[in-house]
């Protein structure tokens, strides 16, 4: 299983990326999709959504259930990845590359709380 470790994650298992104009790039981990098995329905959210940390913003549903996936920082809903909606399958083959939506957070320190790629590792294997 892969994880990263140039991104932040979330006990809900959600990662995210810093970008260089500070916005963030969110999707689901490789473990959670290997959870959920096969992709068949993307759900995300609306843009221009203000969103509080942990709050419900998107729907994954697969062959064996759906699964709330969370806004990790307090934000702005910036961006959607279409294209995951059209080939949810993507998550499953890229998991770090078929993100989900992107966010202008309200406070930019908010990612230093959430888990690197070792405290991760360690979460998911407890």
């Amino acid at each position: 299983m892969s994880i990263p470790t140039n991104l932040r994650y979330t006990e809900s298992h959600e990662w995210l990326r810093k970008e260089p104009d500070n916005t963030l790039t969110i999707g689901i981990t490789d473990h959670a999709q290997e959870a959920l098995g096969d992709i068949v329905f993307i759900e995300l959210p609306e843009i221009g959504r203000i969103a509080k940390a942990g709050e419900e913003v998107a729907v994954v549903e697969s062959v064996k259930a759906a699964s709330d996936i969370y806004a990790p920082v307090a934000g702005e809903i910036i961006e959607a990845n279409t294209a995951v909606v059209d080939a949810p399958d993507s998550v499953n083959s890229d998991p770090y590359g078929a993100w989900l939506f992107k966010i202008k957070p309200a406070n930019l320190d908010d990612i230093d709380a959430l888990l690197d790629a070792a405290a991760y590792a360690k979460a998911i294997d407890d």
